[in-house]
């Protein structure tokens, strides 16, 4: 499917002063236009009518001085990996891709913090740093771009230690809605200076500037790791393991939940033997002698909830394994019905509340009769379910709605939040009013009006204008 005709004409459009600005870095090619009108969700292709390609945030500000002039939407657009239609273009307009501005400015070694393009992916970062005995840990499985990972607010499989985009951004440079280039924060560990406008734009989606340049922060490689796989009799006993593992204290760096369904997809599409079963995947990162205290302690803990199975990897290779097995997860689903495709939801409840709403979500798949198998950052109560649907079956799709917004509720009557990471984009936006209320809404409306009054910024995402 494709959006509608955009409402504003192609004569409209900037063109050719963008030419005269970027060259041939301007596209209105069809398949490039396609390319940049969706990400990996199940959400219909709605393709901007131009792509410019830019290489630096001056670049950045002209185009967008340009489209400003002309009221023209603007969508920022990383690697395309989101899974909520943030990078729909809902109203046409035109697409800054960023991926050409994949620079790491500089890195700080007696600091731990870094400044890179907002086109630099987390595996190039990370390659990157290698040398230094430094990484930067926020790991939400697809190879995705640090200046989508920050307009989404992402987080993944390491943030039960090291937090999520929210905790590690220290700084950016962002484009706002009339062209200008703002800075925000410094490179110090804390300041009260003003407004926090660094974790005003994190998690914005692009709806309030074009983020260009991020300051991070970076940790030491440590001395040892140790990954395993524990599985258990359900989801519920994982999940209260995970809650103990987390009340006590014990500094785990993943956890994660998979299970008996995804479990059995990944054997078959990656080759793997693993048990079947409701299955934790885990590491623990520090010293050799505090690695080895928190696998004992964490295996007193797992066994007293039915845990078998345990299958320990320390070398990098086996790690490396392992956890290919679980970032393969979602593509083992599509594999299970070829043709299918995969509606991607996300909640996030208090760690108390986690195992309940885990059991009582599945207990709604099974219900429900759909393949829709859970997997999850359970470390931080934050878990997945992928709803695998037939895109040419409109029953089988208004079932997965209803499904998702049960699973919403769900976490939302628990004190949860209709999602943990995946952000809003226009696919969770019905559930911003229920989860913020009047008041909130209001007052997000107000800073989007102040920020972008003529709502050019990646327009129809996030709150309704």
């Amino acid at each position: 499917m494709s959006r509608p005709a955009s409402s504003i004409s192609r004569s409209e459009l900037p063109i050719e002063p963008l030419r005269a600005l970027l060259g041939d870095r301007v596209s209105t090619n069809s398949s490039i236009l396609e390319q940049h009108g969706h990400g990996e969700s199940w959400h219909p292709l709605q393709a901007p009518d131009a792509v410019c390609f830019a290489q630096s945030t001056e670049e950045v500000a002209s185009i967008v001085r340009l489209c400003a002039a002309n009221r023209t939407p603007v969508i920022a657009f990383g690697t395309g990996t989101s899974l909520e239609g943030q990078v729909q273009a809902v109203e046409g307009g035109v697409c800054i891709d960023l991926s050409q501005m994949n620079r790491v400015i500089e890195v700080n070694n007696e600091d731990l913090d870094c400044r890179v393009q907002a086109g630099v992916t987390r595996l190039e970062l990370n390659h990157y740093l290698r040398e230094t005995g430094l990484f930067f840990p926020v790991d939400p499985g697809a190879n995705t771009s640090i200046g989508g990972m920050t307009a989404t607010r992402a987080s993944g499989t390491n943030a039960v230690r090291y937090g999520t985009m929210r905790e590690n951004v220290l700084g950016l440079t962002v484009v706002s809605a009339s062209g200008e280039i703002i800075k925000t924060g410094t490179r110090a560990r804390k300041s009260s200076a003003g407004y926090d406008l660094t974790h005003l734009f994190v998690g914005s989606e692009g709806t309030l500037g074009v983020i260009t340049e991020i300051s991070l922060r970076l940790y030491g490689i440590t001395e040892a790791i140790s990954a395993a796989i524990v599985n258990f009799p359900d989801v519920r006993s994982a999940a209260e393991a995970t809650i103990q593992t987390i009340q006590l204290g014990i500094p785990v760096a993943r956890i994660e939940i998979l299970d008996s369904a995804y479990m059995k997809a990944i054997n078959a599409y990656s080759k793997t033997s693993y048990p079947e079963r409701d299955t934790l995947f885990l590491e623990f990162h520090g010293t050799t002698a505090g690695v080895a205290e928190q696998v004992e302690m964490f295996d007193e803990i797992s066994r007293e909830f039915g845990a078998g199975g345990f299958q320990w990897a320390a070398q990098e290779s086996d790690r490396q394994q392992l956890w290919r097995a679980r970032h393969d997860a979602y593509y083992a689903g599509l594999a299970v019905y070829p043709g299918y495709r995969g509606y991607v939801t996300d909640v996030c409840v208090p760690i108390s509340r986690l195992a309940d709403c885990i059991a009582e979500t599945q207990a709604d798949i099974a219900a429900s009769g759909m393949f829709a198998p859970i997997i999850g950052h359970v470390g931080d109560g934050n878990f997945h379910a992928t709803i695998f649907i037939d895109p040419d079956d409109d029953a089988m799709f208004a079932k997965a709605l209803e499904l998702d917004k049960r699973m919403v509720e769900r976490a939302q009557s628990m004190g949860g939040t209709c999602t943990g990471e995946h952000g809003i984009g226009i696919g969770k936006l019905k559930h911003m009013r229920n989860e913020h209320g009047d008041g909130a809404i209001a007052a997000m409306q107000a800073i989007k009006a102040a920020l972008d009054p003529h709502n050019i910024m990646n327009p129809g995402k996030v709150v309704d204008c």
